[in-house]
């Protein structure tokens, strides 16, 4: 109301505005009110929201701006302030931003043209017990107006970090997912583990010959899921659709590979240091590599994804459970189901 009359008093008067609308059935602040209001000292409300509010939007975008109420409530009080959820919610709405929503998006797998015996070995469970036991390898694409660019990431189930990755116009093995493979030797160095495994799905270049020799000489057991289920690959897929919704989309339109590749850059580097992770409580990896043992338990993607966390593990098993049937029965998921999300 007292913003509707500060709005109008230059053209109508303070006191003609509230006479009027004081004829209206529900009534309205009269002139004395208005001037009581507009002399009455700030409450303590308004003075927390104009102190909180230029901090939050600053976290926001230190964070890509793309993190939503949950994260920012996180990552306020990680930045020290005393916040509740439903007042960060509060600020943000007042603030005028919100976070990413990922969207369906198309995703491209070239099968080879001759049979693949190779074993699954990890058979949809993308939890390990330590550090670079377990890798798992995707592609995916960037439209751009000089053409398309393609990135390969190398993702370790553990920690959530993106410890290798490669951005080229060219979908080739050694142009593309072999150079974000050797990125991730480089990156793990002596930390692997003797029987690290590597999971894709059947695309041609990581089932290709020189791939997997490539993978023989690190001592890498491979792993591939079965064709055209992404759940066999959820992990992986979901730092693709990640990656499109907190850098890809909210920066379009790209004009070549090369810019993709640098913003990429940054973005990994910021994934891998500082961005909070549902999946392991919302901390970063360097966190969950210093103090292995945080959640008394091995970081497990389906444990923090349902809508409701508070769910106890027996409803957060069987929708689990349920997923994993009807995906391989080829039956449709259930309605809302995010089993894959991040």
């Amino acid at each position: 109301m007292i913003e509707y009359i500060d709005t109008y008093r230059d053209r109508f008067g303070g006191e003609a505005i509230c006479r009027t609308l004081r004829q209206t059935e529900c009534g309205f602040i009269t002139s004395r009110g208005y001037r009581a209001a507009k002399t009455r000292a700030p409450s303590a409300r308004s003075l927390s929201d104009a102190l909180l509010i230029p901090e939050l939007v600053k976290v926001f975008e230190d964070n890509f701006s793309v993190y939503g109420v949950r994260k920012m409530w996180k990552a306020m009080q990680r930045a020290g302030w005393d916040i509740g959820r439903d007042q960060t919610a509060r600020l943000m709405k007042l603030a005028g931003i919100q976070g990413r929503r990922r969207g369906r998006t198309p995703i491209t797998t070239l099968r080879a043209d001759v049979p693949d015996c190779r074993p699954d070995l990890v058979n949809r469970d993308f939890t390990a017990s330590a550090p670079h036991r377990l890798w798992v390898a995707d592609i995916t694409y960037v439209r751009t107006l000089s053409g398309f660019a393609y990135t390969a990431f190398i993702t370790d189930a553990y920690s959530r970090k993106i410890v290798g990755v490669a951005t080229r116009a060219s979908m080739r093995t050694d142009e593309l997912p072999l150079e974000a493979f050797e990125h991730a030797l480089y990156h793990a160095g002596d930390l692997r583990a003797e029987r690290l495994v590597h999971h894709s799905d059947r695309g041609s270049q990581y089932v290709s010959i020189r791939y997997g020799e490539a993978l023989a000489e690190a001592g890498i057991d491979p792993s591939v899921g079965t064709v055209g289920d992404s759940y066999d690959n959820a992990l992986a897929e979901t730092v693709n659709g990640l990656y499109k919704t907190e850098l890809i989309y909210p920066h379009r339109p790209w004009a070549s590979v090369g810019e993709v590749e640098i913003a990429t850059l940054r973005w990994v580097y910021w994934w891998n240091n500082h961005r909070l992770h549902e999946s392991l409580g919302y901390i970063n990896p360097p966190e969950i590599e210093e103090k292995p043992t945080i959640n008394n338990h091995t970081p497990n993607p389906w444990a923090f994804n349902m809508r409701n966390e508070n769910q106890d593990a027996s409803h957060a098993d069987y929708r689990l459970d349920k997923c994993r049937h009807n995906s391989r029965n080829g039956l449709t998921t259930s309605k809302g189901c995010r089993c894959a999300s991040r």
